[in-house]
Parts: C-alpha cells; structure tokens; sequence
C-alpha cells in the first residue's frame, strides 16, 4: 500500500498538468487573442525584402494577423506567394489594398491591408493582388532615383560639359568688364535718382464743424462703417477723371480713402452732437444703428475746367436691419490752380458741404 501510493500521487499530477495544458490552448485558441482566423493569399509581382514567415498583417494600421508561408511561383519568377492568417472579422474585401509597409529604424517589413472605400464591396474571392513596386523600401526607391539620375547625366554629359564651359567664359568677361557695369549702374542710379525716394507732401481733410442751430440730436446709438469702394478709390494717390492721364507723383492722402473719409466723418458727427457720437462697428454697442456708406467717386476732373468732385451713396439701417432711408450725396467744388495745394483746398470745400448735409440727413432720419 505504502509502495503504490507515489505512483497514485505522480499520476495525478501528470494528469493534471495535460488537462490545464489542453485548457490553456483552448482559452488561448478561443478568447486569449488567436481566435478564429482566416488565410488568404496575397500575390506580390516583385520583390519582397525582408519580409519572413511570422511578420505582422495589418490593416489600418492594426495588427490582425501573420504571414504563414512565403513561396516562390515556378512559372513566374518575378511572383512571390504569401500567406497570411487574420482574424475571422476583418473587412478583407474586393476593393482591398495591399501592400509592404517597413516599420522602425531598421525597416522590419510587414503586410499592410488598407480597407476600401465602397462600404458594399463584397467579400474577396480569389487572391489580394499586391500594388505595384509595394516591396519597393525606401533604400531600394533612393537606389532607382539615383540610378535614373545617373542615366540622365551619362546621357547629356557633352551638353553639361559645355554649359559648365559657358558659365566660366561668361564669369570671366564678367570679371574683365566689372569696371565698366560699375559705371553704367552708375548712370542709371543718376538717371532714376539716388538716395532715398523724394518725401510726398501730405494732405487731410478737415472734418465739418459748423452747424446752424438749432442742432436736432441724433436718437439712440449710430455705428458708421468703413466705405465700400472700388480698387481705384483704395488708395492715398490723388485720382484724375478724363482721358487725360494726370498725376502728381509727390503729393498723396494722409491715409486710402475710404479710411479717411470714414475718419472725418466720425469727427463731423461728433462736432455735431458729441452727446451722441457715433462708433466704428467693432465697438458699436448691440442694438445700435448703422450707416453703410460707398465712395463713388473722390477725383479731379479737369475738364471743361478743373474741379473736385466726391461722391458717396448712404444707407440708414435700424437696431433690427431694416432699411431707414437711404439718399446718393454729391458735392463739387472748383480747383483754382492744377496743383497738390489748391486740389486739397477743393476737395476740402467739397467734402465739408457733404459732411454737413449727410450729418444732418442722418439727424432727421434716426
């Protein structure tokens, strides 16, 4: 009794140790992350560096599986037959793209499935083609570059010759004539002028300030908008209107138009009514009224006699967006000389009658 009594222990044990190793495969093979899987076949036309039995599959980027076996295709040389094993759900499909992908500083390759974009595709059937040259790593891509580059050089190496040739000739007359390219820079330095460019006097306008009484204040709050204009009136340059093309090159406007009217007419309304003074729309309080004004016209005409002439159409909206009124406004006033000064005096005069007019329009209206 004392002899058999080991022999039941080791038994046991033995026994034992199968059943927790058959347990272990079946957990393992059902929920310990093999599971059910299934093969397909990728044909690769091409080389496949690197690549060997037990790299990973992916697809999207996620690990689904491993390469079982790598043959070669008798009939086709170039042909390399792979097998890979994935998880039983994973959207293989038709539109399914395959390709080599070389991961990590050492550029292990793995199988990269990329999922189609057709939701319907069906399921594939026959093998998953591999894209072209997906075996290509970026070592052997650089070696193709450089190997395409060094067709190209051996092939016009005489053209390259003498280009090459060409540009020390070039370099050397340059070389022998610096003295005379200094003189001829020289010239047209003098010619075009020297130096920093000639300052341009600078002219404003004058906002308006003198209102008969009695002044009828402006209800609420009133936001003015910057003008809309076309490209020609956006700028600082004094305009001319005929088929005469005028300029003065050393005057211009202390800022682009639109900027500067709607400046001078935040300063005229304020000179009317600083009790109500108007804001620019960005710092408009909610609820307030609005001007929407476009610049027309802001020019010299010089014919039949030179005069200045600006133009500006307004729109009056209320707190909701609902149009007020709305009214064109024009003012003229005469250039006594065709010069910067007495233009400025002009559009002066002409843009203190439209200030006036428009601020009270603007008073009767809100």
């Amino acid at each position: 009794m004392e002899t058999r009594a080991p022999f039941i222990v080791v038994g046991a044990f033995v026994l034992a140790a199968i059943v927790a190793a058959f347990g272990f495969v079946y957990w393992l093979n059902n929920s310990g992350g093999i599971g059910k899987r299934e093969t397909y076949q990728v044909v690769f036309n091409g080389p496949v560096p690197g690549l060997l039995v037990g790299a990973a599959v992916l697809f999207n980027g996620i690990r689904v599986g491993e390469v079982t076996s790598l043959e070669f295709v008798p009939d086709r040389p170039r042909d390399v037959h792979a097998t890979i094993a994935v998880l039983e759900h994973t959207p293989v499909r038709a539109d399914t793209k395959v390709g080599l992908d070389f991961q990590g500083l050492t550029g292990v390759p793995v199988v990269a499935l990329e999922g189609g974009e057709r939701i319907d595709a069906p399921r594939v059937q026959g093998p998953l083609i591999a894209e072209k040259g997906a075996g290509q790593s970026m070592t052997q891509a650089a070696r193709d570059a450089l190997r395409k580059v060094d067709t190209v050089l051996s092939e016009n190496s005489g053209p390259l010759h003498d280009a090459i040739g060409n540009i020390g000739t070039f370099a050397e007359g340059l070389a022998r004539n610096t003295p005379r390219l200094d003189n001829i820079i020289a010239g047209l330095d003098r010619t075009m002028g020297s130096g920093a460019p000639a300052r341009k006097a600078t002219y404003d306008l004058s906002p308006a300030s003198r209102f008969d009484a009695p002044i009828r204040p402006i209800k609420g709050t009133l936001s003015i908008a910057e003008p809309t204009a076309i490209t020609a009136l956006q700028t600082q340059r004094f305009l001319f209107a005929g088929d005469d093309a005028q300029d003065f090159p050393d005057a211009q406007w202390s800022d682009a138009l639109p900027q500067l009217v709607q400046a001078k007419l935040l300063q005229s309304f304020e000179n009317y009514d600083i009790a109500h003074p108007p804001f620019r729309p960005d710092a408009a309080p909610e609820g307030s009224s609005r001007l929407l004004l476009d610049l027309r016209q802001f020019e010299i005409i010089t014919t039949p006699q030179p005069h200045a002439a600006i133009a500006l159409s307004a729109k009056l909206l209320d707190s909701a967006g609902h149009l007020r009124a709305a009214r064109v406004f024009h003012q003229e006033a005469p250039i006594e000389t065709l010069a910067p000064g007495p233009a400025a005096k002009a559009f002066n005069a002409a843009f203190d009658a439209l200030a006036r007019e428009l601020v009270l329009w603007t008073a009767g209206n809100s």
